[in-house]
C-alpha cells in the first residue's frame, strides 16, 4: 500500500483538501446530470454514489484525524447511508494508507523524545496497521513482541476546526436543526479529544481488561505503561485474525456461538455493571485467535452511562412499558425524544415513529436467547431505517431529538447488532451477564 510523507496539520491546509474534494463533488454531478438523461435514474444515482463516496474518502484519508472517524462513524449508519458509501467507509475501520517509515521515527521522536531503537530491541518502522487516528507497528523486548501505536501528527490539534467543516453535511445528512444542535456536536468533539489522549486510553484499558477478565472466551492484550505516553501506547501483540475477515470464511457454528455469546456478554456486562461501554465496535477492534477466542483491542472511545440516562433508555426495553401509552410517552420526555415546544403534530409523529422502531429495536431483549442470524429481523431494522431517511414528513420536522447520550450509546448498539449477525451468532443467552455479576 503506497505511505503518506505528510499530512495537513493546519486549518487552511486541511480546509484546502476539503475544498478540492469538493470541486470533484460537484464534477461528479454534473456528469450524473447527464448520465441520467441517456441512462436509467437509479442506475445513474449509484454511479454518482459510487464516485462521490470515492472521492470523499481519498480526501479524508489523506486528512486522517477526526474527519476519517467521522467517515468510520457514519459506515456503521447501514441504514441510513447509501451502500457504496458505507463500503467504502468502512475502509476506515482498519485499512488506509500509512505513514511513511521517515515520518514515523519523526512522529515517534516528536512524541516521546527519543528514537524508537532506544526503547525497545526491535522495531518495524512499516506499519501493519492504519487506521483513522493512529497505525500499529511490530516491536520487540526482552523476547516479548509488542504492538506500538502511534498517533498521527496534528490530529489532536485539529479535531474543532475538522468538525466545524463536516458540521453542516451531517446537519443535513441528519436533519438536525435549532439551537440546541450544538450538544451533539460538543459530544462528539469532547469524546474524539478523548481518544487523542493515549494516557487515558491505557488507563481504561487496564480498568476494562481487569473488570471483564472473568468472561469467558475474551481476551486483551497487556498494556506497557513505561513505554507509553500522551501519543504512543504500547501493548502486548495479539495473534489473531479481524473479526470481518474471520466472518467472511466461517462455516462452524458452535464457534459463532461462542464467539457471539463472549461479545454480547462483553458488551452487557459493561453496560448494566459498570455503566460505561466500549463504544467503537466495529470489526478493527476485535480478533479471533486460533483458539476461537475473541480479543478486544482500542479502549480509546468508551462512553460513561449516567443513571438519569441508563434507567429510562432500559425501561423501554421492556415489552410491557413499549404498549404502555401513558408510560411510553413520560419516557420519551425523559430520554428528550419528546420536547416541550413540540407541536401537537410532532408529538403524534414522533411518539409513533420511536413506538415502531423500539418495538422492532429491543426484541431481542424481550427474549431469554436470541438469533442473531435471523436476516428477516435485521432486513427490517434495515427498511425502516430507509423508509425513515426517505420520509418527507420527517425532514419538514426538527431532528434535533434525543439525548446526547444517544449518539454514542445507538452507536454501541447498531454496531454490536452489526457484528453478531456477521457472526450469525444464534442461541445467545441475552441475560447471561447476570451470571457473570
Amino acid at each position: 500500500m503506497k505511505t503518506i510523507d505528510n499530512i495537513p496539520t493546519s486549518k487552511i491546509q486541511r480546509a484546502t483538501k476539503l475544498v478540492s474534494t469538493g470541486a470533484k463533488v460537484g464534477v461528479n454531478y454534473l456528469k450524473y446530470y447527464g448520465d441520467k438523461i441517456v441512462n436509467p435514474k437509479e442506475e445513474a444515482k449509484e454511479r454518482l454514489n459510487k464516485n462521490n463516496a470515492a472521492d470523499i474518502y481519498d480526501g479524508l484519508k489523506q486528512l486522517k484525524g477526526s474527519a476519517l472517524k467521522v467517515a468510520q462513524m457514519l459506515s456503521m449508519e447501514k441504514s441510513i447511508l447509501p451502500r457504496a458509501y458505507v463500503e467504502k467507509f468502512s475502509l476506515a475501520q482498519f485499512s488506509v494508507p500509512p505513514l511513511s517509515p521517515p515520518l514515523v521515527i519523526k512522529t515517534f521522536k516528536k512524541y516521546f523524545g527519543k528514537h524508537p531503537n532506544e526503547l525497545y530491541d526491535t522495531f518495524n518502522a512499516t506499519s501493519v496497521n492504519a487506521a483513522s487516528i493512529g497505525q500499529v507497528h511490530i516491536a520487540s523486548k526482552n523476547g516479548k513482541k509488542l504492538a506500538v501505536k502511534i498517533q498521527y501528527p496534528g490530529v489532536a490539534e485539529s479535531i474543532a476546526s475538522d468538525l466545524a467543516m463536516v458540521k453542516p453535511v451531517a446537519m443535513s445528512m441528519f436533519n438536525i436543526k435549532g439551537k440546541d444542535s450544538n450538544k451533539y456536536f460538543k459530544e462528539v468533539e469532547y469524546k474524539l479529544i478523548e481518544e487523542t489522549n493515549y494516557v487515558l486510553e491505557v488507563a481504561q484499558s487496564k480498568e476494562i481488561a481487569s473488570a471483564c477478565a472473568h468472561i469467558t472466551n475474551l481476551k486483551f492484550p497487556k498494556y506497557y505503561e513505561t513505554l507509553s505516553s500522551e501519543r504512543i501506547i504500547t501493548m502486548d501483540y495479539m495473534e489473531g485474525e479481524h473479526l470481518s475477515e474471520f466472518t467472511a470464511h466461517n462455516t462452524n457454528q458452535d464457534k459463532a456461538n461462542i464467539l457471539g455469546q463472549a461479545l454480547w456478554d462483553f458488551y452487557m456486562y459493561q453496560i448494566h455493571n459498570l455503566k460505561k461501554v466500549h463504544a467503537d465496535p466495529h470489526p478493527g477492534n476485535f480478533l479471533v485467535s486460533e483458539k476461537g477466542e475473541l480479543i478486544a483491542l482500542d479502549f480509546g472511545c468508551m462512553k460513561s452511562i449516567p443513571q438519569d440516562f441508563y434507567t429510562p433508555y432500559f425501561e423501554l426495553a421492556k415489552r410491557e412499558n413499549i404498549d404502555n401509552e401513558a408510560y411510553f410517552t413520560s419516557k420519551l420526555y425523559e430520554l428528550e425524544i419528546l420536547r416541550e415546544d413540540d407541536s401537537n403534530e410532532e408529538i403524534d409523529f414522533f411518539t409513533a415513529m420511536f413506538h415502531e422502531m423500539l418495538s422492532l429495536f429491543t426484541l431481542p431483549f424481550q427474549n431469554e436467547t436470541f438469533d442473531f442470524s435471523d436476516a428477516d429481523f435485521f432486513g427490517k431494522i434495515a427498511e425502516l431505517g430507509e423508509r425513515y431517511s426517505k420520509s418527507t414528513d420527517l425532514k419538514k420536522m426538527n431532528g434535533n431529538r434525543g439525548s446526547k447520550h444517544f449518539i454514542y450509546i445507538n452507536r454501541t448498539f447498531f454496531g454490536l447488532y452489526n457484528l453478531m449477525f456477521d457472526l450469525k451468532a444464534k442461541n445467545i443467552k441475552i441475560d447471561n451477564y447476570l451470571r457473570l455479576s
